[in-house]
């Protein structure tokens, strides 16, 4: 039955992110815990009809479009954070930090799947996108409070961990979208995305500003006719029309979600904070959905498969990001200790995995079951060590005498 079905997700999920936050660990591990153990109870009959037949089949016919929706409101949320005086305050460093560690992280990510687990290049590729994106839903919390608690102000390092990782959340999810087209044929070679990249990105930013434009000036000029909740639902289904636009031009329609979100907080900053405020209301529920049915597809023999080897992939992938960090920061006059602090900022992952890592598994691509189980085998692995270091080290690492020149490096 689908009603009991859907809140065994919801409620059960909310509960394993409540369990999981008392024990000072991310939400989402508690919802993908849950969603691991329904899975497994699906799988082995347990409950019978009320947790199978038509009701799942109606879920699993929805759940593209429920995760589509969830990758939506991320990218907005994402788009609606990043302000122009943070990227003109921090300039080339969030600039840099917003690719370079990515980039490295999935240079690092496809050499060890294509020589360790034998993938070839286009699926070893596309995977790296998946695994690559730092988690919005660990670290944009944990860095708004430490903003809030006046922790790192000297240089603003917060701020710029936050405009960075939106950015960086945009340049994983264009690749993938590159790379999807890639392993399934539908782009031939590396050579074709010289020109595949610019075009699917710039057409993308096109589609996402013109309507980013649109909505900003509609909904200013009719900003007391309009309740909050309305614009919040105006602009979803905007954001969702956008996407569809971008698919039918070839364009990065991620990328017009996030352009849509940054143009509107420019042209109507009132409007944007309030629909910021409630999509982090929806978020709540999404974030549930997400994490429950990307828990419920993993089977967790083919996580125990990967064994050492899984683990010495994420962590090989990590390790790469940091170079990428230390690599991204090196011209600027942070601290080495700042600069550490942004190490750990950039190691979480968990949200674009949980939208991303069953896509591969849909389209029917070699190894997909691999991939979620890595995606997932992530998620498990960085989202709580990354947590805890940032929560453990961001006061001795941003508190820190600025003036101190002989501590730099």
């Amino acid at each position: 039955m689908l009603n009991i079905l859907v809140i065994l997700i919801m409620v059960g999920g909310w509960l394993g992110g409540r369990l999981f936050r008392a024990l000072k660990l991310p939400a989402p591990i508690g919802m993908l815990a849950w969603g691991i153990v329904l899975g497994m109870l699906i799988r082995s009959g347990i409950g019978g009809n009320t947790l199978s037949g038509e009701g799942l089949d109606i879920l699993k016919k929805t759940e593209p479009f429920l995760k589509s929706l969830a990758l939506v409101v991320i990218l907005l949320r994402g788009g609606l954070g990043i302000q122009r005086e943070a990227l003109n305050r921090h300039g080339w460093t969030a600039f840099f930090m917003s690719w370079v560690p990515a980039t490295f992280e999935m240079i690092g990510i496809s050499v060890l799947l294509h020589f360790v687990l034998g993938f070839s290049w286009p699926i070893a590729f596309l995977t790296s996108c998946i695994l690559s994106a730092v988690s919005l839903a660990v670290v944009v919390p944990a860095m708004l409070e430490l903003k809030q608690a006046g922790i790192g102000k000297k240089k603003d390092v917060p701020t710029m961990v936050l405009a960075a990782t939106s950015l960086d959340n945009v340049v994983a999810v264009t690749f993938f979208s590159l790379a999807l087209s890639l392993a399934r044929g539908q782009t031939k070679g590396l050579l074709s995305m010289t020109w595949v990249l610019p075009w699917s990105v710039g057409i993308g930013a096109l589609v996402g500003a013109l309507t980013g434009w649109f909505l900003s000036t509609y909904l200013e000029k009719r900003y007391t006719r309009i309740r909050a909740t309305e614009k919040a639902i105006l602009i979803l289904m905007m954001a969702l029309m956008a996407m569809q636009v971008g698919d039918i031009l070839h364009a990065s329609a991620l990328v017009a979600v996030v352009m849509m979100g940054f143009v509107l907080l420019e042209r109507a900053p009132r409007v944007a904070n309030e629909v910021a405020r409630k999509l982090n209301v929806l978020w709540v529920a999404a974030e549930i959905v997400l994490f429950v049915l990307v828990g419920m597809a993993v089977d967790p023999k083919h996580i125990l498969q990967l064994g050492p080897l899984g683990i010495v992939i994420i962590l090989g992938g990590l390790v790469f990001r940091s170079l990428g960090v230390l690599l991204a920061t090196a011209r600027t006059s942070c601290h080495w200790k700042e600069r550490l602090f942004c190490v750990i900022s950039y190691l979480p992952k968990a949200t674009v995995q949980a939208a991303l890592g069953s896509v591969p598994l849909a389209y029917g691509l070699p190894g997909g079951e691999t991939i979620l189980a890595l995606a997932v085998a992530a998620i498990l692995i960085t989202s709580p060590l990354g947590a805890w270091l940032i929560e453990r080290f961001s006061l001795p690492l941003l508190n820190v005498d600025l003036h101190s020149k002989g501590d730099r490096f």
